[in-house]
């Protein structure tokens, strides 16, 4: 005969309840492990609350070796850039081969010339409203100050390296700062020229005469912007790091100390307060 102050796992429940997890006539108080008839148990990892990351915020030992970093660029900042930079790689290639006969082979990229006519005018729009949501999350960050002008004053020591000599950078330097104007400018003059010579919707409303000075504004905006991005992309690869921090959205505090001390020093007072 079975002891009574011991529970079984094949012992039906009764009234319909289940039988107690602990053995307490043993003299014990740990709990039983879970049984067929017992009722779901789960291992849940505790919940721990998701925050939103907020740039120029420093996370502790967020590094592979366990160094701080600092956020420079939220999640949605970098959506918005690769947007940006893979709809201006598409119009570039498809610009060039309607700018040029000898360029024409490109439009075997986008499935010939009648599809890329149809793609131009569309990615071009989600270019232009993906960095316009860029333009006003960090137009306050690119307004020109004195330390600006004297940067661009002392652009030999730029251009040979000499940080050390520089007035100190905030989150941006005045070259940042003047593609950021350049690049605002160019888009909004070709979107407007851009409308002018959409035949498919536009065109027809506008007399020929304004029809051929939108088509030069637009070939002369979009030599512009590509030499800018082109100065873009290799001052991102000439100071290190600088495609990290919109890859990853992090740059160690050895990097913004650097490269944007004023930055750095305003990042660090912030998480002192």
């Amino acid at each position: 005969m079975s002891d009574p102050t011991t529970s079984h796992s094949d012992d039906p429940p009764r009234d319909g309840k289940p039988l107690a997890t602990t053995r307490a006539a043993a003299g014990r108080s740990e709990p039983l492990a879970a049984t067929r008839d017992d009722p779901v148990v789960e291992n849940r990892r505790p919940h721990r609350p998701r925050h939103r990351v907020l740039d120029d915020t420093i996370l502790r030992d967020a590094s592979p070796s366990g160094h701080d970093l600092i956020v420079r660029y939220t999640p949605n900042d970098r959506s918005n850039h690769w947007i940006t930079a893979i709809s201006f790689i598409l119009l570039a290639l498809s610009g060039l081969a309607m700018f040029h006969p000898a360029m024409f082979w490109l439009s075997a990229l986008f499935g010939g010339g009648q599809w890329m006519r149809i793609l131009h005018p569309f990615i071009g729009l989600v270019m232009f409203f993906s960095f316009a949501l860029l333009a006003l999350r960090f137009w306050h960050h690119n307004l020109l100050d004195r330390t600006d002008v004297q940067w661009l004053k002392q652009i030999g020591d730029v251009l040979e390296n000499r940080e050390e000599d520089l007035p100190e950078v905030g989150r941006y330097n005045a070259g940042q700062k003047l593609l950021f104007f350049t690049m605002v400018a160019c888009l909004l003059l070709l979107l407007l020229s851009g409308i002018v010579i959409w035949r498919r919707y536009f065109s027809f409303y506008f007399p020929i005469g304004l029809i051929r000075l939108a088509a030069v504004v637009h070939a002369a905006s979009a030599f512009v912007l590509i030499v800018g991005i082109v100065v873009h992309i290799y001052a991102a690869l000439w100071i290190k790091g600088s495609i990290g921090a919109m890859v990853r959205g992090t740059v160690t505090l050895g990097w913004a100390r650097k490269h944007h001390p004023r930055w750095f020093r305003e990042v660090i007072e912030s998480e002192r307060r």
